[in-house]
């Protein structure tokens, strides 16, 4: 299906400028096949992301993620470091670690206990050579550690590059940085269990980051935002090649007497503006004055995704001191109510995907450029 002339067809009329271009065809929506080939060419090549630092908090801690069929193993090291392994032990591919937990010092396999420290080396092999006998010269430690996986972080979002071929993260994110620079430096605060909500939808993973990257469905899908903060408030963002999105000149939160402290030397337009970029394939961001979120995807299916968020504050106190905590309540209920109200929008173009004579749909020039930015990068990668 992903390797005939009409595939590449439909591929080349997505990356037409966006007056005349096609989204992407239908069957990338509606095959099963489709997910394998955006697997190897999106998710695994490149730089994708697979969770928060905040899932690790702790020295020690290490949390198993199953990033599309590859078994990864999130640990923060002694030094505070997030780093990523493949989750599992050197000497016969057992799987490491089921579940969250904190190892302390070191992470032993269930099967032969051959253990590793939380850098990743191989630092206990009993019996290997025999009973009672620890060490054999076939087994070198300084090569036989974890297999360790190119990481990075933005904004507390934890990214890796599975195969190894990616431009570094720095060069592959430095359009982005640019644009939220004056929040991507900083050190950001979670908002504990209260700030941290999830949707599991039934639906595509492309269709939940194409509606955030545009501010056309606000006035019907939104009304209560748009209410204050207008479409024509809205302005884009868009980098091709890299992300796309949308800003707003008006954000105006209104939480009582006293509001979360801002994050400090903000340049002035920050004291009313706030921007969400769409950072292909997986991950959406929100930067405003006093906090910033971050929303990762997780296709678990063709037709099924999971979009979770985590709320970050700029200080510790709004994070987690108690005189902030009803706050951090209402601001996450906030916006998880805004976003859930995509959820029959995102779900509805699913079904509609199923319509035979739909080929993919077309765009505004003026509305939907930062939708088909995203579309025109998926199609060129998917072109290979």
């Amino acid at each position: 299906m992903f390797a005939t002339p009409r595939f590449a067809a439909e591929l080349d009329a997505v990356m037409q400028p966006v007056g005349r271009a096609r989204g992407l065809p239908n069957a990338l929506y509606t095959s099963p096949e489709a997910l394998a080939l955006e697997r190897e060419r999106l998710f695994h090549s490149g730089w994708a992301s697979i969770g928060f630092g905040a899932d690790v908090p702790e020295p020690g801690d290490a949390l198993p993620v199953d990033w599309l069929g590859a078994p990864l193993l999130m640990v923060r090291d002694r030094e505070g470091r997030v780093r990523v392994f493949e989750n599992v032990c050197r000497h016969r591919g057992m799987i490491l670690v089921e579940e969250k937990r904190n190892f302390g010092g070191v992470i032993r396999c269930p099967y032969h206990s051959w253990c590793y420290s939380l850098d990743g080396r191989l630092r206990a092999t009993p019996h290997v050579g025999g009973p009672g006998i620890n060490a054999h010269e076939s087994i070198d430690p300084e090569t036989t550690g974890l297999t360790e996986i190119r990481s990075a972080m933005l904004l507390d979002v934890v990214f890796v590059n599975m195969d190894g071929a990616a431009p570094d993260f720095a060069v592959w994110s430095a359009g982005l940085r640019a644009q939220i620079g004056d929040f991507a430096g900083r050190e950001i605060f979670h908002g504990g269990a209260e700030s941290g909500f999830s949707f599991d939808l039934n639906t595509n993973w492309k269709l939940v980051l194409e509606n955030n990257a545009e501010s056309y469905h606000l006035p019907w899908v939104h009304p209560g935002l748009s209410a204050y903060s207008r479409l024509e408030d809205h302005y884009h963002l868009e980098e091709r090649g890299g992300y796309s999105g949308q800003g707003t000149l008006v954000y105006a939160p209104d939480y009582g007497p006293v509001p979360f402290p801002d994050f400090e030397g903000l340049p002035e337009r920050w004291g009313t503006a706030a921007e969400y970029p769409c950072f292909y394939p997986n991950t959406f961001f929100a930067v405003h004055r006093d906090h910033v979120w971050a929303a990762h995807l997780k296709p678990l299916a063709h037709d099924r995704t999971v979009e979770r968020i985590e709320i970050y504050y700029a200080t510790e106190e709004a994070a987690k001191g108690e005189r902030f905590r009803a706050m951090r309540a209402e601001n996450a209920e906030r916006w998880k109510s805004v976003l859930a109200e995509d959820v029959f929008v995102t779900e509805g173009m699913q079904r509609g995907r199923g319509a035979a004579g739909f080929a993919g749909g077309v765009f505004s020039p003026v509305m939907d450029s930062p939708t088909h930015a995203f579309h025109a990068w998926a199609a060129s990668r998917l072109a290979g």
